[in-house]
Order: C-alpha cells, then structure tokens, then sequence
C-alpha cells in the first residue's frame, strides 16, 4: 500500500523524490553545489526516512536556475539571493496585476 502511495506521488513537483547524487546527476552538478545552494537557503532539502537529503523536481528546477548564474560567473551566494529576489518580484507583480483586476472590476462603470 505504501508504494502505492508513493507511485501515485511522482507526479508532484513537490515530492521529493531524488536523492542528492541523482538531483547534482540530472543538474550536471555536484553534491557540494546542493549542499552550498541549501546552505544559502535557496531550497531546503527534505530528510529521507534514513536521514538522507531528498530534492523534488520544484527544487531542481530553482537550484537549475542558480546554476545557469553559477555557470555564467556569478559567485554562488549573489546567485542564490538572485533566484531569490527573481521569485519575490514575479510574486508581487502577480499580487499588483491582481490587485488592479479586483480594483478594475469593482470600479463603477462610467456609462455616458
């Protein structure tokens, strides 16, 4: 039953699912380059029954985008804090647009 579960579970970018060699494996990467990008809080990953690091596909995909800077020259931790503030941006546009959408449908209509 608990495979079951499991299974059922890859399908969600929040499960984590690969184990630290096979996220720095599918990232063309290293452990210590996982290790670094949890150190500087970008991802946090999740400890596996036995005590071992977990990444899911969301994490891969944010710890991809801190590489592709890493890749470019830039140092690790000014690469981590850019993924960082890129996300927090994107957020507060989606929360500004939606904003003006509540404020725009609420908005008297002006007929003539």
């Amino acid at each position: 039953m608990a495979a079951e579960v499991s299974y059922g579970r890859l399908d969600d970018d929040d499960y984590p699912a690969y184990t630290m060699g096979r996220a720095a494996e599918i990232l063309h990467t290293t452990p210590a380059f996982l290790r670094a990008v949890g150190a500087a809080r970008l991802i946090t990953p999740l400890p596996s029954q036995g005590g071992h690091r977990r990444y899911s596909r969301y994490q891969l995909r944010i710890a991809a985008r801190a590489r592709e800077l890493v890749d470019a020259g830039t140092p690790i931790d000014a690469a981590c804090r850019i993924v960082i503030l890129e996300d927090q941006l994107a957020e507060a546009q989606r929360l500004n647009a939606e904003h003006h959408r509540t404020a725009q449908a609420q908005a008297p209509s002006t007929a003539l």
